[in-house]
């Protein structure tokens, strides 16, 4: 029987990965496939270093845009302290807690308990619910004391999507209120600059000075990020210009490292999927296009029907009319009712619409501006699309 008989064919993953883990979101490379961040990696190592031999860590707080490296570099070297805290016979432990996932009190501890022991191997009960975020903490102090843990480190990432600070201020509270023998550090990290002037005073007080910042990555570093993973490809089958333009239009767009892998993935498996024998640079630009299409259907999957239809008859409207961009809301108006009609719907009045469509503005999703229309017309409102209008028709047809 063959592979088409038996249906092991259906699982065939193609000739383009050869290792695609090191793509993927959460994954977290050995320290030296770390492009352009020695610096930022040599003040967290000194943030930790003390840490590795038995004494206080220090509390540090690590601010950058999204895709500056800061989770990557936070766990990497956290995950060297452990090894090298070996090597000095303590015992060093962190757990890490994605915020933006657990965002409330209770649920960033008990992440925060769940992760120290799945790494300590402790069979303790930790039930989902309840019991207090107090609770949760007490079951970490717990796990320390019970396996003569010396140092453990709280990575909080994005840390200002937590409810309150209460966490924080026990982290750095624990060992002097006599509720944990180990010494506990965190580190902060965060997208809002402004993230330490929302502390109150008492636990400011309490942090030290110890503030990094992490710079947007240049096409340089893009490129040598991107370069360190190719070995996630069967050898050969990246066109040479597929990294550089990847590169290019990361730095160009916002010097995010982590779209930019994401959007390299992303070209692999568009060829995968037509079963092709290379990654070309058509289909980066693909890539590029669906990451878009993907961004701006999250954008609006919360919006009601109507916001919708308003969206794709602007679309439709600039894509149908090539020398124009803007179309007053009146335009915007009679289109949108023929295509409401068209679907056997009702449609809003056209002060809703009006209202909806300055609502979108204030979202990011089009522009409005007032613009005079002549001596007897006075002055009306126009509006135009951010995106490209075969975008959004088909985002919003998916």
């Amino acid at each position: 029987m063959d592979d088409s008989e038996d249906g092991s064919s259906i699982f065939a993953g193609g000739d383009i990965f050869e290792q695609r883990e090191l793509l993927r979101v959460g994954h977290v490379p050995d320290i030296d496939r770390i492009v352009g961040r020695d610096e930022e990696i040599s003040a967290v190592g000194r943030a930790l270093g003390p840490g590795t031999r038995g004494s206080p860590p220090e509390t540090t707080i690590i601010y950058g845009k999204t895709g500056t490296g800061k989770s990557l570099v936070t766990r990497c070297v956290s995950r060297q302290a452990q090894k090298e805290a070996d090597s000095h016979d303590t015992d060093f432990r962190f757990s890490y807690v994605d915020c933006s996932d657990y965002q409330s009190d209770a649920k960033a501890s008990r992440e925060m308990a769940r992760r120290l022991s799945d790494t300590l191997d402790a069979e303790k009960n930790i039930p989902r619910v309840g019991i207090g975020a107090a609770d949760y903490r007490d079951i970490t102090w717990e796990l320390l004391d019970e396996h003569d843990v010396d140092v453990f480190v709280a990575i909080l990432d994005e840390v200002d999507k937590l409810d309150d600070d209460d966490l924080l201020r026990s982290l750095t509270r624990a060992k002097e209120s006599g509720k944990a023998d180990a010494h506990i550090g965190a580190i902060c990290v965060s997208n809002k600059i402004e993230y330490r002037n929302r502390l109150n005073e008492r636990l400011d007080s309490s942090l030290q000075d110890n503030e990094l910042v992490f710079d947007p990555y240049d096409a340089n570093q893009i490129r040598a990020i991107l370069e360190n993973r190719t070995d996630a490809f069967v050898d050969g089958v990246l066109q040479e210009g597929v990294i550089p333009k990847v590169a290019a239009l990361a730095a160009q767009e916002h010097g995010d490292a982590r779209k930019a892998v994401d959007t390299l993935y992303e070209a692999g498996r568009i060829a995968e999927k037509e079963e092709a024998n290379i990654v070309t640079e058509d289909h980066v630009d693909d890539a590029v296009q669906r990451a878009e299409i993907n961004r701006f259907k999250q954008l609006v999957s919360g919006t009601t029907p109507h916001v919708k239809h308003i969206l794709r008859t602007l679309a439709l409207l600039t894509a149908d009319n090539p020398g124009q961009q803007s179309f007053s809301t009146h335009e915007i108006y009679e289109a949108y009712t023929q295509l409401v009609a068209a679907e056997e719907g009702t449609p809003l009045s056209e002060d809703r619409v009006y209202r909806l469509l300055k609502e979108q503005s204030f979202l990011g999703v089009t522009e409005s501006e007032h613009t005079g229309g002549g001596h007897s017309e006075g002055s009306f409102l126009e509006h135009r699309l951010v995106r490209d209008p075969e975008l959004v028709i088909e985002a919003l047809e998916k």
